[in-house]
């Protein structure tokens, strides 16, 4: 075949992508199924090698062979010079985190339908790097979510079994005691067993089903991740915003927002406002129907002091904690009372004027 051949071949076939073969993470796993999101990408067939003659024949390679060059599709994290990071992050990128930040919107805006450059796509693209991406870079480098200092005396108060997707990964490949070349007793291992003295064609075959499981569990997360934001967590931005900007109608404190509908995810967008809007008053309570039909309940829900902490800003009055219903009504003065929790971090009322009640009732006290 003449190289003329050959070269028009390579443009019109599937661009192949690489990475190392043996132990696999979860980082590696992502890359390569966020790569063939892409409609380039789609019909790619994935090498796993760690032979540097075969990775050149690649056109994408990632997590292996010691280079990032964007302009050769090479995503390594592992040379000692690296030290990038995404946009306004200042954790250590892996494989996954790169392929992320230089094919994240497009593949945002293929999935959603939205304009690349639209401010919907930022924001999609910002918050599943925050919320997703971000912790397997972390994982992969070594990076503890805390600062070492901070953490010097404390202690768990149980164990939480460490179940994370990067441990689901790492349970995908072979144990240590597994002998890919030979049968595996009933029940051994994490995966089929292969054909006794099947050879090392057949274990490298095994062990890039193994890979593909953990790219497909990867991926299907992410896909999840980003439905999940695009479908109910960016409408629901502009519901808070509005709420938001118009609780001052409440009460004029501004301590009470309002949401008309229920099961709004709230608390994320709130705390972003604020955070923006800094100097004025904070929220204290929010209130929202509990479902969507007409003469639903009302909540009236406290706003905790910080995104991840369960301390009320403002709980609910300490006397009508655990208390339900007609006793709870006798007690606060206020009709259709249905619970407040033991915390006080939440109460329920039949009516939205009652749980309106409820909060301006907490919040003088």
């Amino acid at each position: 075949m003449s190289e003329e051949v050959a070269a028009k071949r390579l443009k019109i076939s599937p661009p192949l992508i690489g990475t190392h073969n043996g132990h696999f993470h979860a980082d590696e796993a992502l890359a390569v199924y966020l790569l063939r999101l892409l409609p380039t990408y789609t019909p790619s067939s994935l090498l796993r090698t760690r032979d540097p003659a075969l990775l050149s024949t690649c056109h994408t390679v990632v997590d292996v062979g010691g280079e990032y060059s964007p302009p050769t599709n090479r995503y390594d994290h592992h040379q000692r010079t690296f030290n990038t990071t995404f946009p306004n992050h200042s954790t250590k990128l892996s494989s996954a985190g790169l392929v992320y930040m230089h094919f994240g919107k497009p593949i945002i805006a293929s999935r959603t339908s939205l304009p690349e450059d639209s401010p919907e796509v930022d924001l999609l693209y910002e918050k599943l790097y925050t919320e997703f991406v971000e912790a397997l870079d972390a994982n992969d480098n070594g990076i503890s979510a805390y600062d070492p200092a901070d953490t010097v005396n404390l202690k768990k108060r149980f164990h939480d079994g460490g179940v994370t997707l990067g441990s689901l990964v790492n349970d995908l490949n072979h144990e240590w005691n597994d002998d890919p070349l030979h049968e595996q007793p009933p029940g051994h291992g994490n995966g089929t067993s292969l054909v006794k003295g099947s050879g090392p064609e057949q274990a490298q075959a095994d062990e890039d089903a193994r890979f593909l499981k953990a790219s497909s569990l990867m991926g299907t997360t992410f896909l999840r991740k980003l439905s999940y934001y695009h479908l109910a967590w960016l409408p629901a931005r502009t519901l808070v915003q509005t709420a938001y900007k118009d609780r001052f109608s409440n009460d004029p404190s501004g301590a009470i927002m309002v949401l008309d509908g229920g099961g709004v995810p709230w608390k994320d967008h709130l705390y972003t406002f604020e955070a923006e809007d800094a100097d004025a008053p904070k929220v204290l309570y929010v209130l929202y129907p509990e479902g969507p039909n007409e003469g639903a309940k009302w909540r009236v829900q406290c706003v905790s002091m910080t995104q991840n902490s369960f301390e009320s800003r403002k709980p609910l009055k300490e006397e009508w904690r655990g208390v339900r219903d007609s006793e709870l009504s006798g007690k606060s003065g206020i009709d259709g009372c249905v619970f407040v929790h033991a915390s006080g971090f939440i109460g329920g009322n039949l009516t939205k004027v009652g749980a309106m009640n409820m909060a301006k009732g907490s919040m003088l006290s």
